[in-house]
């Protein structure tokens, strides 16, 4: 069999990568050695803890805020339905790939894939048959993988020790949860259980939560899970994790100096971050090289070192996010069809979908001083927004930073309800270049959250009306 493009993998950067050269009129498969399409994102992360994330923040704001708004109920967690609608979520989505392999005539390759040579991929199936096929292009989308706990060995039984995928089916509330790492999949999956019921305690070897993001919006929110009970150990090496009869334990001593302290937790989940996925794959013998951080390397264009093959998503440099992912996989479609695909890192947003959320794009205040920008900042908090006080959701600000002698939007960050919906129109300005004065003289419907965005751009270039 032969094709114009084969994909491995069939997460959301391979999946789209494959519609978009079928669109283009390129004889597209893909290879996927699990049982769904849709890889991580789909089956074991981005979607079901999504599901979850909302589940129990309805759960959680009907016992606190809901009697506020005159809504008198006593919620009783059923966490088998919460499951459920989780499962059921995932098959939806999962089901719509399957679909739209069909619609754009994508053959799905069921196996384990191996590049043979540039032009050749070998498909090993479950049962242990191999084929070879032929590929004018070959593109690399196999994600990444849990990187575990660098120099501890950790015993992951996805029951009591648990990575993000056993985090998303525990069959009962742990009392204590303890979460090593303060980044973005240890706060979202240590919200949802804290919302549930859970004693949650977050060990990070940083001194702060959300490492790489502002500064400002990382201090706050850190403040605001420990209203909600989160417990920290900042600054702190983890040295041990151990399963225990009735749970687990881990050993951790101040990074800085000082003893070592063992807590234990009816479970633990390790969060230290994701490592590209490029095991058995045959990278090194047909000559594709890897970075110092085993990442492929690509170029401008997404090549390789090899002609012919080309990565895409968590597997190469830069953000692991699906959204960054779909984006070079249409890029990578265009290329190879002959097109101009290109993508603009420097406005790729990212979103902590925590109670509240958190949502970024561009520049942070740390990154601007290092760089020596001359630069404004613009913020407006939610609490002086109508429809925040309406509907109880006054936590987090708004805050966009600009040139300070062109106004050019350079970044935008937002702690609050729905912020992952909000940024999106700073996403917009940055994309065509725009300022903030062009974002804040856009008119903005009355009253809704997004008008605490156009008051933060209004203080950037002048004042803001409503403080």
């Amino acid at each position: 069999m032969a094709y114009d493009v084969v994909v491995i993998g069939s997460g959301p950067g391979g999946y789209v990568c494959a519609i978009k050269a079928a669109q283009l009129g390129l004889k597209t498969a893909v290879v996927e050695k699990n049982a769904t399409l849709g890889g991580t994102c789909l089956n074991i992360g981005c979607i079901p803890s999504k599901a979850l994330l909302y589940a129990s923040e309805i759960f959680a704001e009907s016992g606190h805020s809901f009697d506020t708004l005159g809504v008198e109920v006593s919620p009783k967690l059923n966490l088998k339905k919460m499951m459920t609608h989780k499962d059921t979520t995932v098959a939806s989505n999962v089901n719509g790939v399957a679909f739209l392999f069909k619609k754009n005539k994508i053959d799905w390759l069921h196996g384990v894939g191996k590049i043979v040579a540039a032009g050749r991929v070998a498909v090993t199936g479950d049962d242990g048959k191999t084929e070879e096929i032929e590929a004018k292009n070959i593109v690399i989308a196999t994600g990444s993988d849990v990187s575990g706990i660098p120099g501890v060995k950790v015993d992951i039984d996805e029951k009591v020790i648990v990575s993000s995928t056993g985090a998303l089916s525990f069959d009962k509330v742990p009392a204590h949860l303890i979460v090593v790492g303060g980044g973005v999949i240890g706060l979202e999956l240590g919200s949802v259980w804290a919302r549930l019921g859970a004693r949650v305690t977050v060990v990070e070897y940083l001194d702060t939560i959300l490492g790489g993001m502002d500064g400002e919006v990382a201090k706050q929110f850190q403040r605001l899970l420990g209203k909600q009970g989160f417990e920290f150990r900042l600054g702190s090496k983890v040295t041990g994790v151990k399963k225990g009869k009735k749970g687990a334990s881990v050993t951790f001593a101040p990074v800085k100096g000082g003893d070592a302290e063992t807590i234990e937790a009816d479970a633990v989940l390790i969060a230290t971050g994701r490592k590209a996925f490029t095991d058995r794959l045959g990278l090194a013998e047909a000559g594709v090289e890897l970075d110092e951080r085993g990442r492929v390397k690509t170029d401008g264009y997404f090549r390789t070192t090899v002609p012919g093959i080309y990565a895409i998503g968590d597997v190469i440099a830069g953000p692991m996010l699906a959204h960054k992912a779909e984006d070079e996989g249409v890029a990578v479609a265009e290329i190879m069809a002959g097109q101009a695909g290109h993508v603009n890192y420097g406005v790729i947003p990212s979103v902590v979908y925590t109670s509240p959320e958190i949502a970024s794009v561009g520049k942070t205040e740390e990154e601007l001083k290092t760089a020596g920008v001359d630069y404004k900042v613009g913020k407006f908090p939610f609490s002086a927004n109508a429809r925040a006080r309406a509907t109880l959701h006054t936590d987090g600000f708004v805050k966009i930073l600009v040139d300070k002698s062109t106004d050019k939007v350079l970044g935008a960050h937002i702690v609050g309800h729905g912020a992952g919906e909000l940024i999106e129109e700073a996403c917009v300005v940055m994309e065509f270049g725009g300022s903030s004065e062009d974002l804040a003289r856009t008119c903005h419907p009355h009253p809704t959250m997004s008008e605490a965005v156009k008051e933060a751009a209004l203080a950037a270039f002048f004042k803001p009306i409503h403080i």
